[in-house]
């Protein structure tokens, strides 16, 4: 752990900590979350201290070099038995005034009052034994821990901040809390450009220059993202477009094993599907420039960042028409039922085939993106931890 001083023990300055665990890389799109909005709030925030709770993957890449800042090194892991101890143990030792949360897994004898950042309620909404690599016995118990611990961390805390008015529906609707008590906080969009490539040389040394035109999409591969039912759908595509490539970008885990097995069942496309892997972000800017189409097939989103990313490299968007994608995505993409093929199929096409379509969805994804802020998002964050601060006096 770190023993940063902290800023004087006046006690106008509060103590704010913010587990931090999923910071960076380490915690996927939860972790760009976590990272835009904790490295912004520290800087937005002079009038108090912040206590930053990490893990060992990222405890080295976190800056504590302010005098209000200061980094403790969690040993327990997201999601274990460990983390309902250790954590209030260290919240306890630390003299925390107000928790963040940046997401569901608030320790159920939490000491301090918190704030809870719920993204979505993916495994309330579409449980199933696919999306984790537990045994069915096992799954069946930590599904059951999972909703008491959400529903703890939403009956508890302070306040909710939820992604997007989907997200506080669904909350609204699933645990009958009031709507007063749930702020939206719309997330940002990356400025990947910041560490962009000078030049193609690593591109093309992985050969991806060889792979145009192509279809792209970017994220994880949990069964609600659905890559395996766009696969068979890309299937019926590439009849039409012979020498259209999809390229799913990812991090090689267990799930996207198990989408490149489910590929290798189509013998006609075997060559034509590619999964680069985890694809740093001045890679991923190349890759966005150059689609033909981001495609995005989920099933259920809270928020979906990658869309909004892509439209800000010019790449136009076909999305699912399913949950939050309308409201965040707005007029900015076509869009297609998920659960319906020929319709999806048709989507596909015609943004591929339509040039005057795909120019007008590159200027209104443009347009679009200005609507996403991590600066307001941070921003909003920082009032909703105020205002609880000065209620709790």
């Amino acid at each position: 752990m770190c023993y940063n001083r902290l800023m004087n023990n006046d006690e106008k300055r509060k103590i704010i900590g913010i587990d931090a665990r999923f910071y960076g890389p380490v915690g996927k799109g939860l972790g760009r979350y976590t990272k835009e909005v904790v490295d912004r709030l520290i800087v937005i925030d002079k009038k108090n201290n912040y206590v930053i709770f990490l893990c060992e993957e990222n405890f080295e890449n976190f800056d504590d070099s302010q005098e209000n800042v200061k980094k403790i090194l969690v040993t327990a892991r997201w999601y274990t038995f460990s983390e309902q101890i250790i954590m209030p143990f260290l919240i306890f030792r630390e003299k925390i005034d107000l928790m963040h949360f940046p997401h569901f897994n608030v320790p159920l004898l939490c000491p301090s009052k918190f704030v809870v950042t719920i993204h979505d309620l993916i495994l309330i909404k579409h449980p199933t034994e696919r999306a984790s690599t537990l045994g069915p016995v096992i799954y069946i118990i930590k599904n059951l821990a999972y909703k008491i611990v959400i529903k703890h961390a939403i009956r508890r805390s302070r306040k909710i901040i939820a992604v997007s008015y989907y997200t506080k529906n669904d909350i609204i609707n699933h645990f009958k809390v009031g709507h007063e008590k749930i702020i939206v906080t719309y997330e940002g969009v990356a400025k990947l450009e910041n560490n962009s490539i000078d030049n193609n040389d690593k591109i093309a040394n992985l050969s991806y220059n060889n792979i145009k035109p192509f279809l792209l999409y970017v994220g994880n591969a949990y069964p609600h993202k659905n890559l395996e039912g766009f696969i068979e759908i890309f299937d019926k595509i590439h009849k039409e477009e012979p020498d259209l490539n999809l390229i799913l970008v990812g991090r090689d885990d267990y799930f996207f094993k198990r989408v490149k097995d489910f590929a290798k069942k189509f013998k006609s496309i075997e060559n034509r599907v590619v999964f680069p892997g985890y694809v740093a972000d001045q890679e991923l800017v190349w890759f966005f420039q150059n689609a033909s189409a981001y495609v995005f097939p989920s099933l259920y989103e809270g928020f979906g960042l990658p869309p909004l990313e892509a439209m800000s490299y010019g790449c136009p968007v076909v999305s699912s028409n399913k949950t939050s994608m309308p409201e965040i995505l707005g007029d900015a993409a076509i869009y297609f039922d998920p659960e319906k093929e020929e319709e999806t199929v048709s989507s596909v096409l015609k943004i591929l085939h339509n040039n005057k379509l795909r120019e007008d969805l590159v200027v209104r994804g443009y347009r679009q993106v200005k609507r996403y802020s991590w600066n307001e998002c941070a921003k909003k964050t920082y009032e909703v931890f105020n205002k609880e601060l000065k209620n709790s006096k």
